[in-house]
């Protein structure tokens, strides 16, 4: 080997490096994104259950039997489940509830934002994504 080759991979190691570094840091925000849109389809699912069950018109119910969903207590139930869940490091809100025609389903719709931590340290980079998720459940009548 030639005097003059010696120590020529030590001048690419710190460019490696900085290399993995990145994709390291690239990993760490995308998961957190990952995670952040996880808990939030959880939140909305538990939501649509819980607005699912909760929200029947029970004088309806048993007058005649029929199953049918409040719309607006459809929505205070999925604000208190979704505000039970502790997911105020996402900011998470519910965006949306909507009962359908019949009055026997409901779609919760819930926003957050999943914040990044190493994309924060570039220049110009962004502190987060928002991150939406939505969920139905439906309310049957028991046979």
């Amino acid at each position: 080997m030639p005097e003059r080759e010696r120590g020529s991979v030590l001048m690419l190691m710190p460019a490696a490096v900085l290399v993995f570094l990145v994709l390291g840091a690239l990993c760490v925000d995308f998961g957190s994104v990952y995670v952040a849109k996880r808990e939030l389809s959880n939140a909305a699912a538990a939501a649509a259950n819980d607005a699912a069950t909760k929200a029947i018109d029970i004088d309806l119910y048993y007058a005649t039997g029929k199953v049918r969903l409040l719309p607006d207590r459809a929505r205070a139930v999925a604000e208190q489940s979704v505000a039970a869940k502790g997911l105020d490091h996402l900011d998470a809100s519910v965006a949306d509830v909507q009962v359908d025609a019949a009055g026997t389903a409901v779609i919760v719709t819930v926003r957050g934002r999943a914040h990044y931590l190493f994309a924060q340290a570039v220049p110009n980079g962004q502190d987060g994504t928002d991150v939406t998720a939505s969920s139905e459940a439906e309310a049957t009548e028991l046979p």
